[in-house]
């Protein structure tokens, strides 16, 4: 249906050749346009509900008084359900430490909650099917659950900002109860307003990801990132460090990066390092971590996202 509206749009009523650079271009822009903000729209409704019962002093209880090896891991699943991003890391990272959860689970709610979100889950499955889509799920929560234990291993809690430990958000006055009805409106608020402040970078992101499509020959990209490139898999993370994109952003790239040839693993390094190991968030966290500190979290981000790039490539 979408392509049909797209090849009606763009060679019917624009009168563009399929066979021409930027009908092709326009193309892929239209239609990924319409795709990704129906899958968007749904999605973003669906967990918006699903996040009413999971507000941050629910969270934090849960993780709270969990052991160390089982909090990790549910931190890591906690953190795919609970899309909070890198915008929300300083606070939640605030509030976790206050309330007593461990500092290595903690690193691993945050490692999952922007790798493993749940917007990539639903645009992946959409473009890719179920395979790849897991295949990146079980890499995103594999890398937040060992991280995170390696962090807490290391009892790296000196390397964090005293203010941190000194910070009292105090203890919640009790969790309001919604209606059903209330959370509905709540998803359609919250939809709204995810929608209204990334619907341009989004299309940024797509304009990119079509620019790639139409007119980035295949020999530049395979010869920088392509599968005869032992490097390529270093190469594309230090690509994604510097961008800052939320999964949605980053999803048409990669779709598009495929398409050029691109192993599967190299697509997916690419793609954690810009929602897990962006620069802006980096910036972020320092205000929470002190310089050695902020250093192992990338060491271990950087390793663990090359490792998991070079494992998919010799499996795909």
């Amino acid at each position: 249906m979408l392509t049909m509206i797209a090849d009606f749009l763009v060679y019917r009523l624009m009168n563009l050749s399929p066979e021409s650079r930027f009908g092709d271009t326009l193309h892929f822009f239209v239609y990924d346009t319409m795709k990704i903000f129906l899958l968007l729209s749904v999605i973003i409704f669906a967990v918006s509900i699903v996040r009413t019962y999971f507000p941050p002093e629910r969270t934090k209880k849960i993780l709270s008084h969990r052991k160390l090896f089982i909090g990790n891991i549910l931190a890591a699943f906690l953190g795919v359900v609970t899309p909070f991003c890198s915008c929300s890391a300083v606070p939640l990272f605030i509030g976790f430490v206050e309330a007593g959860v461990p500092l290595g689970v903690t690193f691993s709610f945050l490692i999952a909650s922007p790798m493993v979100n749940e917007i990539a889950v639903v645009l992946l499955y959409g473009l890719f099917g179920w395979k790849i889509t897991l295949i990146y799920i079980g890499a995103g929560l594999l890398v937040a659950i060992i991280g995170g234990m390696i962090i807490g291993k290391l009892h790296l809690e000196k390397w964090v900002e005293e203010y941190v430990y000194a910070f009292k958000t105090g203890q919640a006055a009790g969790e309001v109860k919604q209606s059903f009805r209330d959370r509905l409106e709540y998803a359609r608020w919250n939809t709204k307003d995810i929608l209204t402040r990334v619907w341009f970078f989004i299309l940024i992101a797509i304009g990119i990801g079509g620019l790639i499509h139409g007119y980035v020959p295949n020999e530049f990209l395979t010869s920088i990132a392509g599968p005869g490139n032992p490097f390529a898999v270093p190469a594309a993370v230090l690509l994604g460090v510097p961008l800052y994109s939320s999964a949605a952003g980053v999803i048409p790239i990669v779709y598009a990066l495929m398409e050029k040839g691109l192993s599967m693993g190299t697509v997916l390094a690419f793609m954690m390092a810009v929602t897990a190991l962006s620069l802006p968030e980096i910036i972020i966290l320092r205000k929470v971590l002190k310089p050695r500190m902020l250093g192992v979290f990338v060491g271990i981000m950087t390793v663990a996202i090359i490792g998991v790039g070079y494992m998919f490539n010799v499996i795909l």
